[in-house]
């Protein structure tokens, strides 16, 4: 790799000069956020006005010391993006085909991408960042490697300037099949209604869970964890213990409720999904923080249709896209790059979902074949011993120490062993596999019910497993393999013949020349 040159010359270019502004102003929040509680533990020992001094003197220190460290990392920063081949620009081995990045302070950084492995150019943008018009680029190849870059991030350059780097390392796929539409198709905008589906996420309980370990742990800091504690005990002083837990726990959900509101407000407002010009899909979002993120259709493989209970007690479901080169790397900080859609009705879902694939109809709302019996069999067992365990733990417990714990363990049974039940059959009902033209469809969970409509050309091997208990039941688990998404999507225990045959409908190339022809497929009955 060449060395970077004294100037940005004429192939090198520098961010912007306001993104030292940016990082100044950050950092100098940062300090102000610091700076008081300092002042006042210092208090402790010498007098007021003389702590606050000392610390501004060296708030005003640090404060210089990162305005000097931001110049000179601006001005060692540049980047350039070479020419693919047949483009104008430099002789090969100087930049040709590359997207280099040359930065740091005290120790220099150079990193580069092979233009044609790039999959994704993102432009996000905080609210401060927003204020003064830059946003940050990340580049990405979507790769998982021990070794090696995958992405590189500007930070920060204009927007216009991000759009152009966009256009320009996505411009490969800019040549649209025949008769697509070279114009911005918008498939999804906002509708405020969708909303209404935040509150009934897993995210409301954990926020409310989280709101009353903060209040607790923030009060232990100023010693004043007793009197909260006391203060909460007079305002239930007349109430049982248990309608005092039960007020606490919808006070907790109430209060996730109105997070799970706000954070709803925060990353999908704005929300569209567009197809841009070369068969690119587009995803723009965020209220505070602006998010756009970018698609290639050719790296689709197929959708998935995500239902967790609540939303599904609702009839609704939100859209993921099944896609190569979406890898969750950098600590999973980019887990929602697969995003398409958030929870919507279950109809607008199917809609989007066949505008995504360009298909007549969405896959993901063909009908399915049932699974055996054993299957169900499995799951009302694995439910009972899960229902069960605790309450013979606390029967035990009863007969050995207090008879208090038998009629916990009686109250356990009642509550858990229904519940068990109806959840063992709902995941068994939700069990279901099939073929939806070029997509194979498959179905499971309870908690979290997810049908995964992917290409079959897209699936390059199936694993067979069968535990024990599975051979006993006559049933199997197929995995169908890919290249895209997760990686690996599974078939839940469907019958032996049944999901042997499946496979080798669905892909014959693959699993057909190691099947008997005694095979036949078992009769299948259909439900929606």
């Amino acid at each position: 790799m060449s060395e970077a040159p004294e100037g940005p010359g004429p192939d090198w270019l520098l961010l912007h000069p306001r993104t030292v502004l940016v990082r100044v102003v950050l950092f100098a929040g940062v300090l102000a956020g610091a700076a008081l509680p300092t002042a006042f533990a210092l208090a402790g020992s010498r007098p007021l006005w003389q702590a606050f001094a000392w610390v501004a003197a060296g708030v005003t220190l640090a404060l210089a010391a990162d305005v000097v460290a931001e110049t000179v990392r601006y001005r060692r920063t540049r980047y350039r993006v070479g020419p693919e081949q047949g483009e104008t620009g430099p002789p090969p081995g100087e930049g040709w085909g590359r997207v280099e990045l040359h930065t740091g302070l005290l120790v220099a950084q150079r990193r580069s991408l092979a233009r044609e492995r790039i999959r994704s150019v993102d432009l996000t943008a905080n609210p401060l960042q927003r204020v003064f018009g830059l946003v940050k680029v990340r580049i990405g190849t979507g790769e998982h490697t021990s070794g090696g870059e995958t992405t590189l991030e500007l930070d920060l350059v204009t927007r216009a300037e991000g759009e152009r780097l966009r256009h320009e390392l996505l411009s490969r796929a800019a040549t649209a099949p025949e008769g697509q539409d070279h114009e911005d198709d918008a498939l999804a905008v906002l509708d405020p209604r969708w909303i209404r589906y935040a509150p009934v996420s897993f995210l409301a309980p954990a926020l409310g869970g989280a709101a009353a370990g903060a209040v607790m742990q923030v009060s232990e800091w100023f010693g004043a964890q007793g009197e909260v504690i006391d203060w909460i005990g007079d305002r239930f002083q007349d109430v049982s213990v248990p309608w005092t837990i039960t007020a606490l726990v919808l006070l907790a959900t109430l209060v996730g409720a109105v997070g799970a509101l706000g954070l709803w407000v925060e990353m999908w407002w704005n929300y569209r999904l567009e197809r841009a010009p070369g068969g690119a899909l587009r995803v723009s979002r965020g209220l505070l923080t602006a998010r756009s993120v970018s698609l290639e259709e050719r790296r689709l493989r197929g959708i998935e249709l995500v239902q967790p209970l609540g939303v599904r007690m609702c009839g609704a479901a939100r859209l993921d896209a099944v896609a190569t080169g979406l890898a969750q790397d950098d600590g999973d900080r980019h887990g929602d790059l697969k995003n398409l859609l958030p929870a919507v009705e279950r109809a607008v879902a199917d809609r989007v979902a066949a505008q995504v694939l360009r298909e007549p109809e969405s896959p993901t709302g063909a009908s399915l074949a049932a699974h055996p019996k054993a299957a169900r069999t499995r799951r009302l067992r694995w439910a009972l011993w899960g229902a069960l365990l605790p309450v013979a733990v606390l029967a035990l417990l009863g007969l050995l120490l207090t008879p208090v714990l038998l009629y916990v363990a009686a109250g356990c049974a009642v509550v858990l062993v229904p519940a068990a039940v109806l959840s063992a059959l709902d995941a068994y009902r939700a069990l279901g596999h099939g073929v939806s033209g070029a997509y194979l469809v498959t179905r499971s969970g309870t908690v979290r019910r997810a049908t995964v409509a992917l290409q079959r050309s897209g699936v390059i091997g199936w694993t067979v497993k069968q535990s024990y208990f599975q051979r006993r039941a006559g049933v199997l688990t197929l995995t169908a393999t890919t290249a895209a998404g997760a990686g690996a999507y599974d078939i839940l225990d469907a019958g032996e013949s049944q999901g042997l045959v499946f496979a080798a409908e669905a892909v014959p190339e693959l699993l057909g020349p190691f099947l008997e022809p005694a095979h036949r497929p078992e009769a299948r009955v259909t439900r929606r």
